[in-house]
């Protein structure tokens, strides 16, 4: 048995219909690729902007507060660190690494300096802080025996930095101690 002309003409036409629509079809996908190729090399350029913008803040963040820290620090103690920030891509976000640096040698702070230069970084890391917040915030840090493992010897250097940044940054601090050197100000005692 043999099909009609008729339907092989109409199957010629559907087939040719399936053709012409996957046809404009294919267009459409080759468009549209294109398109998505153009933004994508325009959000990688954003990207790459972004990022070094990113950089430069963060730069100019550390050098803010590693000067104040090391600044801090160079105050108080006779071989003093200095203070670093490094920050890395970690899990496809930045991190902040704090370290001290002494002699070219770089020292985890919570490992191997002794807890005087931690407290005395810790200190200038919460004032760094505080002045690099936006909006600025209240000039106003509350602490609580700050310096305990700062040597006895070396308080009345302690006291001075706190005496100094207090009045160059207009900053209130207030200080709950048992540490008659690290005395200053206006002083309340509670017995």
């Amino acid at each position: 048995m043999t099909r009609p002309l008729a339907d092989y003409r109409r199957l010629a036409h559907d087939r040719l219909q399936d053709l012409d629509a996957a046809t404009r079809q294919y267009h459409t996908e080759v468009a549209t690729r294109a398109n998505v190729a153009s933004n994508l090399a325009v959000l990688e350029q954003a990207q790459g902007i972004c990022q070094a913008v990113a950089q430069q803040v963060q730069q100019q963040a550390h050098e803010r507060i590693a000067s104040v820290v090391t600044k801090s620090l160079q105050a108080v103690f006779d071989d003093p660190y200095e203070f670093r920030i490094h920050f890395e891509r970690k899990r496809g976000r930045t991190e902040a690494r704090l370290v001290f640096e002494r002699g070219g040698e770089e020292i985890d702070p919570m490992e191997a300096s002794g807890g005087g230069p931690v407290d005395v970084a810790s200190f200038a890391l919460r004032l760094s802080c505080m002045m690099l917040s936006r909006p600025p915030i209240r000039r106003l840090l509350v602490l609580d025996e700050p310096f305990k493992f700062v040597s006895p010897n070396l308080r009345d250097r302690v006291r001075r930095l706190i005496e100094g940044l207090s009045e160059e940054f207009g900053i209130q601090i207030i200080m709950v101690t048992h540490m008659d050197e690290l005395r200053a100000g206006e002083i309340i005692e509670i017995k």
